[in-house]
């Protein structure tokens, strides 16, 4: 009898243990599927936006907001945007700004103004996983990238417009800083009015400002009293192109179309279209196969292009922009193949020779036909 019971009672043991076996065996099953199951990206990608003027500048910050916007609408709600208006380019704003962007989620984050450039990448070593683009600027890293496009493009085409209308032969320039990216646009300029008009001279006043209505236009004011009957300008507001048509003279303005603003006096204009390089960049930071660069974009990639012409603009003109617009996007046509002389009449450019990137990035000296010191 107790042998009977000692059986039972070591039947109702195995029993007991292998049922426990079965339900935990279950139980991790059932975990293990669960923590496989792939989780579904419902959090939208966080994109910071950094700017040097208020997006109310009708300029170079509207341009690069309507950029903004544009990959906003393209994406939808897989991105989310965050805009700083008005950041200073100085390093105590700049990196307090960018590491405010980063504690706000954001792990795409674009600079928009060559003085951030050390900034962000000093900020850039602390968050390897933030995604960082710096316009305009030539420093890069494994997550930072630069891009810009060639603006000297149309730059070139507008200058051909100022050629053709001004009777004077005196054209206006007012630019912001004596950098290299100023200083081309300049050179190209002039050698688009040169081509059409040999007696033309661009005479150039800095204001050492990006976004100051009231000194660019009074700056515009200045060259308009000196002679000049047509006002060109690398500066973030109308007030030059303003300035030009309360003179009666004719204005080429810059970043979007200003005509609005001016329309008896703007002929037209180079413009950006920051939009698709925003789109390509964040969905390349999305899908994981965006890398490092330096973009400096054409005009055949459509990120610069002239703003449309003045009614009374001749059409001749604008069959002659026309037709170097083409040549130009097919490659025929490069405006920094020399002959080009510089200001004192030295060849820097032999005939039959371009220019590299690097020599037209880093230009620092002007070309034969303007007027002033690129320092």
């Amino acid at each position: 009898m107790k042998a009977f019971k000692k059986l039972l009672l070591l039947l109702m043991a195995v029993l007991l243990i292998s049922a426990l076996a079965v339900g935990c065996g279950g139980n991790g099953e059932a975990e293990s599927t669960e923590a496989e199951a792939p989780q579904e990206q419902t959090e939208p990608t966080k994109v910071g936006f950094i700017y040097v003027g208020p997006i109310g500048d009708a300029g170079y910050t509207y341009a690069h907001d309507l950029g903004a916007e544009y990959m906003k609408k393209e994406l939808g709600d897989s991105v989310e945007l965050i805009k700083v208006e008005s950041v200073p380019e100085n390093p105590a704003d700049a990196e307090r700004v960018l590491n405010q962007l980063v504690s706000q989620g954001c792990k795409v984050i674009f600079a928009t103004s060559f003085g951030y450039m050390d900034s962000v990448i000093k900020v850039a070593a602390q968050y390897p996983d933030v995604t960082f683009l710096h316009c305009s600027g030539y420093k890069t890293a494994e997550n930072v990238g630069t891009y810009f496009g060639q603006i000297e493009q149309p730059r070139y085409l507008s200058g051909i417009a100022a050629g053709k209308m001004t009777k004077t032969n005196t054209i206006g320039y007012v630019a912001a800083f004596p950098i290299p990216e100023c200083i081309r646009g300049i050179n190209s300029f002039t050698m688009g009015a040169l081509s059409v008009n040999p007696d033309v001279k661009v005479k150039v006043v800095w204001t050492n400002t990006w976004y100051d209505p009231a000194k660019e236009k009074d700056a515009a004011k200045s060259l308009l009293e000196d002679g000049a009957d047509v006002i060109a300008q690398h500066q973030d507001t109308p007030g030059p192109m303003q300035a030009a048509e309360e003179a009666g003279a004719y204005g080429v303005s810059y970043n979007s179309d200003m005509s609005q603003f001016a329309p008896n006096a703007v002929l037209t204009g180079p413009v950006w279209n920051w939009g698709p390089y925003y789109v390509r960049t964040v969905k390349a930071v999305q899908e994981g196969t965006w890398q490092t660069e330096e973009y400096w974009g054409p005009m055949s990639d459509g990120i610069v292009d002239l703003a449309p012409y003045a009614e009374f603009l001749p059409d001749d003109v604008k069959q002659l922009i026309d037709s170097k617009k083409a040549d130009i996007i097919s490659g025929s046509l490069n405006i920094f193949t020399g002959p080009i002389k510089d200001q004192t009449g030295t060849v820097r450019v032999p005939e039959g020779t371009t220019m590299t990137d690097e020599e037209i990035l880093n230009m620092d000296w002007f070309v034969e036909g303007v007027v002033g010191s690129p320092k």
